[in-house]
C-alpha cells in the first residue's frame, strides 16, 4: 500500500574541518537530507511504494534532491518548486568542545502550502507519516502540516508521527514544540520518539516514566528508541523492550529514519483493519527489524548512501 512522507526535503552541508565552528572551517560536504526525505528513501529502499510532498527550489540543490529521490524509486508528484524561494540549507559543525555549530538557512521548505497538500490525490494513500520539526516552525508548512492532518483523520488514514526534535531550531520556544506534539500524538496511529523526545514532550526523568504518560494520554501504538539499551514498545497500556542490534557504528545519520522506513514499509504490506489488529508478536517483529535496517545504516557513511545498502532481505 502506498505511503505518503510528507515535510522538509533539504540540503546538510557539513564542516569536514574537525573542531572548527562554521566561521573557520573551509570545507563543506553537501548532503541530501530532511527527516521524511530520509524516511522516504529507505521504504523505497526496501522496495515500498512511497511519494513525498516537499517543497524545494528551482536551482541545483532542488534538482539534486529531485533526482535522488527518483533513483530510489520515491514518488516526486508532490515534490514541487518554488520559483521565488532557494532549497533550504542547513549548515553544522561539531566544534573542539562537542557543541554544535549550526546555521539554518530556511528557504523552500517551509512554503508547502495547504492548497499544495489539495493538490495531492489520496484516495490509495493508506498510510501518512508527519516527520518533520521544521513543519512546527511559524509559516506556509505549518499550516500545511495541520491541513493534512485533518485531512488524514477524515478519510481515516493511518497516521505516522516522529517530532523529528532539534535544539537548535527550538531553543527559545521549545514549549511551543510540546505542545505541537502532543497534538499529533494524540490523533496518530503510531508513532516513534527517541529517549530524549520522549522524556522532554511528556516533561520526566526517564524513558519509562515518559512511556507511562504516553501510554495514558495517547491510543498509538508508539517506540522509543533507546540506543544500544533496545527499543521501547507502548502497546496495550504495557511497556516491552526489544533487543538493540550490536554494531561498530561508523555513523548513525539516518539510523532513526530507517528505524521509521522500516516499520512503514511493514505496516504498508498490511490491511487498515490488520494494521489496526497487530499483537504484540507482530509489533515485536516489526521493531526487530526495523533495528536492523537502523543498525545497517550506522554501518555507512551519510545516510542517503547507508539506504542504497538496504534491502527487505535484512529481515530474513
Amino acid at each position: 500500500m502506498k505511503i505518503l512522507c510528507i515535510g522538509e526535503a533539504l540540503i546538510d552541508m557539513i564542516c569536514t574541518d574537525k573542531g572548527k565552528s562554521l566561521a573557520a572551517g573551509n570545507h563543506f560536504l553537501k548532503k541530501p537530507g530532511g527527516a521524511p526525505t530520509n524516511v522516504a528513501a529507505a521504504i523505497a529502499a526496501l522496495g515500498g511504494k512511497v511519494e513525498l510532498a516537499a517543497k524545494v527550489g528551482n536551482d541545483p540543490f532542488g534538482k539534486q534532491l529531485i533526482n535522488v529521490m527518483e533513483t530510489f524509486g520515491v514518488g516526486t508528484k508532490a515534490m514541487l518548486t518554488d520559483e521565488e524561494h532557494f532549497t533550504t540549507l542547513a549548515f553544522v559543525s561539531l566544534m573542539e568542545n562537542g557543541e554544535r555549530d549550526f546555521v539554518f538557512n530556511r528557504g523552500a521548505d517551509g512554503r508547502l502550502t495547504k492548497e499544495d497538500i489539495d493538490s495531492i490525490d489520496l484516495r490509495d494513500v493508506h498510510i501518512i507519516h508527519f516527520g518533520s520539526a521544521t513543519a512546527f516552525l511559524p509559516g506556509p508548512l505549518q499550516e500545511a502540516y495541520l491541513h493534512l492532518l485533518n485531512k488524514a483523520l477524515y478519510h481515516k488514514i493511518y497516521i505516522s508521527f516522529d517530532p523529528n526534535y532539534r535544539h537548535l531550531l527550538f531553543r527559545n520556544n521549545t514549549q511551543s514544540f510540546i505542545d505541537q506534539s502532543w497534538h499529533f500524538l494524540q490523533h496518530c496511529n503510531f508513532f516513534k520518539v527517541s529517549d530524549e523526545e520522549a522524556m522532554l514532550i511528556t516533561q520526566t526523568g526517564s524513558p519509562e516514566t515518559a512511556a507511562d504518560i504516553l501510554l495514558k494520554k495517547t491510543k498509538a501504538v508508539f517506540t522509543i528508541t533507546l540506543g544500544k539499551d533496545g527499543t521501547l514498545v507502548g502497546l496495550n497500556n504495557e511497556q516491552h523492550i526489544v533487543d538493540s542490534i550490536p554494531i561498530t557504528a561508523i555513523d548513525t545519520t539516518g539510523a532513526g529514519d530507517a528505524f521509521v522506513g522500516a516499520i512503514l514499509y511493514q505496516l504498508s504490506h498490511r490491511s487498515k483493519v490488520q494494521m489496526n489488529e497487530l499483537n504484540l508478536g507482530d509489533w515485536r517483529r516489526f521493531v526487530a527489524n526495523a533495528n536492523k535496517a537502523g543498525a545497517r545504516t550506522c554501518e555507512y557513511m551519510g545516510a542517503m548512501e547507508a539506504f542504497r545498502h538496504l534491502n527487505n532481505q535484512i529481515f530474513n
